[in-house]
């Protein structure tokens, strides 16, 4: 399997990359190729989720302070707060093997694992594949993976588990909190009944994407360097959304729904990812009864099989900056922007 194999400056020093995703079966072995063992062990499939319990979230330092991986700051959250997200995700297996990972644990490509950006280190997320409807928990003990369209690394279990392993490929993560385990609500009776509560459905269709590997790199705390601010317009993840209540909402106009066209150049701000069309809409029409200035230029745009709800464009970054910051307090999320060419 291919692996993009690129330097990372770190604090002022050239890295290597310590660790990456799969994008797919392609054959081959040598430097800059990653995949499973020749012999994987039997009954990979029945390996149990990783089973969540409270683990302390360091307020700072460590792997709780800000960093910077390929000129790009990442802020980790050192809170107990709910996240959702929605987007593609990718694993990692045998080159990273027993090789330490961002919190110093050493990696192992058979337990059920994954590595993120900004997520508490340790800490736990149900990843869903909206293609078949496959659920699984993994415990978060690495950073990454450093690449604009990814939210996750998978271990090769959990990849498989999903059926994941053939590429790149959408996916819904929501964490599990620590109050969520003490209460116990995390647990439920059927694993694949229950989506995120922002997303849609699950779609039959959606296929692995061809794009190449991410880039995945493991932080150890004494290789970051601190960040003052994270500017809005650089976070890439989506924040926890309220649940979609469109039948408790007051009677609105319908928000306008974009015409299929290519979205035009400029800078975007991006406010959600669904994996169906009823989702997006649904979304759409809550965002403009929340912000009715920002309705006449919502659009949705359909990518790899994901709907987008973009709001743009924008002549310039400070002017999307300045949207994304009115959406960010608006509703409560976190968008990104998204400059198209």
């Amino acid at each position: 399997m291919d692996k993009s194999h690129l330097p990372a400056l770190i604090a002022g020093a050239a890295l290597a990359l310590l660790a990456g995703c799969a994008s797919g079966p392609r054959g081959g072995t040598g430097i800059g190729r990653d995949g499973p063992d020749a012999n994987p062990p039997a009954g990979l499939s029945q390996v149990p989720d990783a089973e969540p319990r409270i683990e302390a979230i360091r307020s700072s330092g460590g792997t709780s302070k800000p960093y910077v991986v390929l000129g790009r700051p990442y802020v980790p959250i050192t809170d107990d707060r709910p996240w959702r997200e929605t987007g593609l995700a990718s694993w990692y297996g045998r080159k990273f093997h027993s090789q330490s990972t961002a919190s110093g644990e050493p990696y192992d490509m058979y337990a059920m694992t994954a590595a993120h950006k900004t997520l508490p280190l340790p800490s736990y997320v149900r990843v869903r594949n909206p293609a078949n409807g496959r659920e699984a928990i993994v415990r978060v003990n690495d950073r990454g993976p450093f690449h604009d369209d990814r939210i996750i690394d998978l271990s090769y279990t959990a990849a498989l588990k999903l059926d994941l392993l053939r590429g790149v490929a959408p996916v819904e993560i929501e964490r599990i909190t620590n109050e969520d385990i003490r209460a116990g609500s995390w647990r439920r009776g059927d694993a694949g009944a229950t989506a995120l509560a922002f997303a849609a459905p699950a779609a039959p269709t959606p296929r692995a994407s061809s794009a190449p590997a991410s880039d995945s790199v493991a932080v150890p705390a004494a290789l970051t360097s601190p960040v003052v601010a994270m500017p809005s317009a650089e976070v890439r993840e989506l924040a926890a959304l309220p649940p979609l209540t469109p039948e408790a909402a007051p009677p609105a106009p319908e928000a306008p729904t974009a015409s299929v066209k290519l979205p035009a150049s400029g800078f975007w701000v991006q406010l959600g990812a669904f994996s169906q069309r009823d989702g997006v809409d649904r979304f759409q029409q809550q965002v403009a009864r929340s912000l009715p200035a920002l309705a006449p230029a919502l659009n949705v745009f359909a990518e790899r099989g994901t709907y987008r709800l973009q709001a743009g464009p924008y002549a310039s970054r400070e002017l999307a900056r300045d949207m994304a910051e009115q959406a960010r307090n608006g509703l409560q999320l976190a968008p990104m922007i998204v400059e198209r060419r």
